[in-house]
């Protein structure tokens, strides 16, 4: 009874460590401890899969210091007993002389030849996808029990959640530098009377943001300018394009490899670049680099406004759909930026703006779902099209998670009013749906910005509907 009372608190214990924070070296650190210690264990190894080269890497453990090593262990699976366990999918226990089983393999930095017994399992994603692998040690030998493998699946698996949200963490974090790294240039482009000044700020972003040795724009002239750092053995180089020309490149190096993540990241910028570049060129003109300024710095604190409400969100909360909720809704937000951009007018064509947030959320729907629109050509003011743009994103992804096989968007003029309506065949509403707090976001939205009205009904199927003055 004692061993069994151990393992529910060990496995309670575990989720609740999963569940308090999304930083990832944190939840392994606590669970390689815990481990070790309910089911009295020596250390405790924790290995992730690294995608990019193909290892399980050493990422916490009880009993070693990881921090202290100057190069973490790393095998491929198939390699080592713990390798063997994540190659096969399932578990390896060995009660005695584990360092003369033939999968053995021996680390330098790991004194892992004075353990005797090892029980090895691996980390699954929703049970097939390898994520890492975890194993116990002790120094006296040990027969594990059918029940302390279940147990240590069972934590596998809660690790694996836990990497899952980690990773979605991770990727929204990368949107909010990206912002942050856009929002640099367009402040140092507004506040400069001067071309040399604003490339100056694009290239040392760019330095900082892809933490590069070296970076330097080349205009379209051939012309280098303001090259900063030094040349490394990886570069990359992003055209500029401004309506179609391309107008330079944006280059940057730096001793390691650039991963996807940051060839996006660099575009991103190389795009803003370009519209700086141009605006820069025209300062002295009259042109509304102020503006961008202004536009920037309002998305920033309108997301962090969002942040802030869903932070503050009561009840049960899954940290993954919040996470896509929040990527949506800054998504939403670039929309409206790209479009003023594109345009270089106050106004956003509403049809034009709605058609591109109705192609982006209806990515990854199931088959059969159908989306349909009928968009009247509306022109909005730029800071209202943000407002305007959050409320369609949670009204189409609210419709496309909870209504039926078919959605109709449809925007158009009434008696001096713009209305959006989004329905669904779905079960309908009886009017007393929960309020979320993707609901709040558009009632607030609705009331204080666009000064409109907002109405959800509907006995077959649900219909949202907002009105407002243009």
């Amino acid at each position: 009874m004692d061993a069994r009372e151990r393992h529910l608190r060990l496995l309670t214990d575990t989720i609740e460590a999963v569940n308090s924070t999304l930083d990832l070296e944190e939840v392994l650190s606590q669970v390689a401890t815990k481990v070790a210690d309910a089911l009295h264990a020596d250390a405790c190894f924790v290995y992730l899969y690294d995608e990019r080269t193909g290892e399980l890497v050493l990422r916490a453990t009880h009993g070693t210091n990881v921090a202290e090593m100057t190069q973490r262990p790393r095998m491929r699976p198939g390699e080592g007993i713990t390798g063997s366990a994540a190659q096969t999918r399932s578990p390896v226990a060995i009660s005695r002389q584990a360092h003369l089983d033939p999968r053995f393999k021996n680390f330098p930095n790991l004194p892992e030849d004075e353990y005797e017994s090892i029980l090895a399992v691996p980390i699954l994603a929703r049970g097939e996808r390898l994520e890492g692998a975890l194993n116990l040690r002790t120094r006296e030998p040990r027969e594990f029990t059918d029940d302390e493998i279940e147990l240590l699946l069972a934590i596998a698996a809660q690790v694996a959640q836990s990497i899952e949200h980690a990773t979605l963490y991770t990727e929204a974090q990368r949107r909010v530098h990206e912002l942050e790294a856009l929002a640099r240039i367009s402040e140092a482009v507004s506040e400069s009377l001067y071309l040399e000044e604003s490339l100056e700020a694009i290239v040392k972003t760019t330095l900082d943001a892809l933490s590069a040795t070296g970076a330097a724009l080349v205009l379209e002239d051939g012309k280098i300018a303001w090259p900063e750092g030094r040349a490394d053995a990886h570069a990359i180089r992003q055209p500029l394009r401004w309506r179609g020309r391309e107008i330079g490149e944006l280059v940057a190096d730096r001793a390691s490899p650039f991963t996807q993540h940051d060839r996006e990241l660099l575009a991103s910028i190389a795009q803003q670049a370009a519209v700086a570049l141009e605006h820069g060129r025209a300062v002295m003109r009259g042109v509304l680099a102020q503006e961008i300024h202004h536009r920037v710095k309002n998305n920033l604190q309108t997301v962090a406004s969002l942040l802030r409400l869903q932070a503050r969100a009561t009840g049960a909360i899954d940290p993954q759909k919040a996470l896509e909720d929040s990527v949506n809704r800054i998504l939403a937000i670039a929309a409206v930026h790209e479009l003023l951009t594109e345009r270089r007018d106050d106004d956003v064509d509403l049809a034009d703006l709605l058609g591109r947030l109705r192609a982006m959320l209806v990515q990854g729907v199931a088959d059969g779902r159908a989306v349909d629109e009928a968009l009247e050509p509306v022109l909005l003011a730029g800071h209202r099209a943000t407002a305007l743009a959050l409320v369609f994103s949670e009204l189409l992804g609210n419709a496309l998670e909870h209504g039926g096989s078919t959605v109709h968007v449809d925007l158009h003029r009434d008696n001096g009013e713009v209305v959006l309506a989004i329905s669904d065949d779905g079960r309908g509403t009886d009017g007393a749906t929960s309020e979320g707090t993707g609901l709040s976001i558009v009632r607030a939205l609705v009331r204080d910005e666009l000064r409109g009205t907002f109405q959800l009904s509907g006995a077959e199927g649900t219909r949202a509907e907002v009105r407002f003055t243009p």
